[in-house]
């Protein structure tokens, strides 16, 4: 196969789940937006409901929709951007619940489906979704006499511990909530790691279930395996690839590897990032292009007919740090040309 190979591994996805469920003292969704944070949202969901899990988070009403023919009718799917315009009929004919951001909202939602279940979403200081404490105020009275399903907000700066913003935020979400009598949720998975004062009656765990910081023991659920399209000799001297970037210091042994930027593989990592043959660790050189890289595989053991870029020897945040970026985007980048593989017992 000229392309690379994608494998999920979804026992450890379920490790994960358990995991962060241990921490929490509440219960324990998942969150599986950006399609499963790009690893496939059908197939997460529904190996995730073989644990236990009956709760859901997208991020738009269509992701909710293709979600809830995955899954079936049994569990709850909450949409973060809430109820948009246009967005009723598909909320309503595949039982979505919105959590409602604004003024505006709650008078779409009220108005198109008065009877059709919702949350709400507070900005508690993040200053991205949610009502301001104001608003909320002069709304609380209409939105509790019609029972919301969840109260929530969205921590800043959870994945640092110690930073100020994250007692700020829960002294704001218990001012905005403490007495009401509604299930309210504010941690995700670095608010589950923050301790059970940040629990309250739901979690909703993401990048943490996918193996991504800042749940350092986290089991690693994605490895990929690039095909060797080429190895060829280069003289010292000699220059690899685009730009003449990478020129060789000895004589070397170079493969080109069947993957690039069109795949995800960002290309601010430039050199910073190495392959593994088996356990011998080669360097990526030169620049990555969009659907090739060079890879130094002189002091490979043997030449390899396929390299792992990710798995039991790098994770997707050594490749976020070398990018500049975080985990998030790399898992969310991974191209469509994988062939995707699940394992599962």
């Amino acid at each position: 196969m000229a392309t690379a190979t994608l494998t999920i591994d979804l026992d450890a996805l379920l490790s994960n789940w358990r995991a962060l469920d241990a921490q929490s003292t509440a219960q324990t969704a998942a969150v599986v937006k950006a399609d499963g944070y790009g690893l496939g949202a059908d197939r997460v969901a529904r190996a995730l409901m073989r644990a236990g899990v009956d709760r859901f988070f997208v991020a738009a009403a269509e992701e909710g929709a293709a979600l809830r023919q995955a899954v079936g009718p049994a569990p709850e799917i909450n949409v973060f951007s809430g109820h948009m315009r246009g967005d009723a009929d598909m909320i309503s004919d595949m039982m979505l619940t919105p959590m409602l951001n604004s003024t505006e909202q709650i008078v779409r939602h009220l108005e198109a489906l008065p009877a059709h279940p919702f949350g709400v979403q507070l900005d508690t200081g993040m200053n991205r979704l949610g009502l301001e404490a104001p608003e909320w105020a002069a709304v609380q009275d209409l939105i509790m006499q019609r029972g919301p399903t969840l109260l929530m907000s969205h921590l800043a700066c959870a994945d640092e511990p110690d930073h100020p913003m994250n007692p700020r935020q829960l002294s704001a979400f218990k001012e905005m909530t403490d007495g009401l009598d509604v299930p309210r949720s504010l941690s995700a998975t670095g608010g589950i790691l923050l301790g059970a004062d940040y629990h309250f009656d739901l979690t909703r765990p993401g990048v943490g279930l996918y193996g991504g910081m800042p749940f350092v023991d986290a089991t690693p659920v994605v490895s990929l395996s690039v095909p060797v399209i080429q190895v060829r000799d280069v003289a010292a001297g000699e220059s690899v690839g685009y730009g003449n970037m990478w020129i060789a210091q000895r004589d070397s042994r170079v493969a080109t590897i069947a993957a690039g930027y069109a795949d995800g593989i960002i290309r601010a990592m430039g050199e910073k990032v190495d392959v593994f043959a088996e356990e011998s660790r080669c360097p990526m050189i030169g620049r990555i292009s969009m659907d090739m890289i060079g890879v130094d595989v002189t002091d490979a053991r043997t030449e390899p007919q396929t390299v792992e870029l990710l798995g039991q020897h790098q994770s997707v945040d050594t490749l976020a740090e070398a990018a500049g970026t975080i985990g998030y985007e790399i898992l969310t980048s991974m191209g469509q040309r994988y062939q995707r593989r699940y394992k599962s017992s």
